[in-house]
């Protein structure tokens, strides 16, 4: 580990289910502090990106660091050659609480409170007291504005509601990176903004993210760092000013043309 190693490191990551090749040797940066935002068509391979960042996919090939640790593995040196070794599931559990993930789907437990949901994992996986987590999960409530909705269940709660508990209760787990994937796609239009507003704060305030969606307003806004995938390759990377707003190759511009 070095103080100049990127938050994100992606190095050739390949992933194949079954014959189907869905990454094709991605590379990707993200640096401490940097917002980086992937736009694509469906199936081109965003989502299992992220899923492959924090282990819940496993690469066929290629390797991810977060802050210089390779996540999954182990290097072994054994005379001259240097083989990887799969971690221990516990082990690679210790490297996945670095990452924070909300999905599209928010996942939460229907019998808990949002004030419950927040603090589950913290206590479970953290090993956090119930008075701390509780202490930490109203700070992060309040953090996303549902200081008035705590003790409310999901089902008492709107779709924006619902995935701002959601990243109260990844953020409780204090991540050193986001990763978002597609957050907003399930809600209704009206709760979109809500959920955007909280992850332009997280932004400003300096959290790494790795942002897959379609909210190209967000992206021009918010992005440090915009990135077009297609077909499990990167086709165009660059500022949201180059690759939204005058993208040079003819799949971005033909992306961009629709969702715009």
């Amino acid at each position: 580990m070095t103080d100049t190693a990127p938050m994100v490191s992606v190095r050739e990551a390949h992933k194949m289910f079954g014959d189907l090749h869905v990454l094709r040797g991605v590379d990707l940066t993200v640096s401490a502090g940097e917002v980086c935002v992937v736009l694509g068509p469906s199936g081109s391979g965003k989502s299992t990106l992220l899923r492959c960042i924090n282990e819940l996919e496993v690469l066929t090939g290629g390797q991810v660091r977060i802050e210089g640790e390779l996540i999954g593995y182990e290097e072994r040196h054994h005379g001259g050659h240097t083989r990887l070794h799969r971690l221990h599931p516990k082990r690679i559990a210790a490297q996945r609480s670095r990452i924070g993930m909300v999905f599209q789907r928010f996942h939460l437990f229907p019998h808990m409170t949002a004030l419950e949901n927040v603090m589950e994992a913290q206590v479970q996986v953290r090993g956090r007291s119930k008075a701390e987590a509780k202490a930490r999960a109203v700070e992060m409530l309040g953090r996303v504005g549902l200081s008035d909705r705590m003790d409310h269940y999901p089902a008492q709660l709107s779709g924006g509601q619902q995935q701002r508990v959601a990243i109260a209760r990844a953020l409780a787990m204090d991540p050193e990176i986001m990763l978002f994937d597609e957050p907003t796609s399930a809600l209704d239009p009206e709760l979109v903004g809500e959920v955007l507003a909280v992850m332009k704060d997280l932004a400003a305030s300096g959290m790494t993210m790795v942002v897959v969606t379609h909210e190209i307003g967000f992206a021009r806004e918010v992005a440090d760092h915009v990135l077009f995938m297609d077909e499990g390759v990167i086709v165009e990377e660059g500022p949201a000013s180059q690759v939204i707003d005058a993208p040079q190759e003819s799949r971005t511009q033909d992306f961009i043309s629709h969702v715009l």
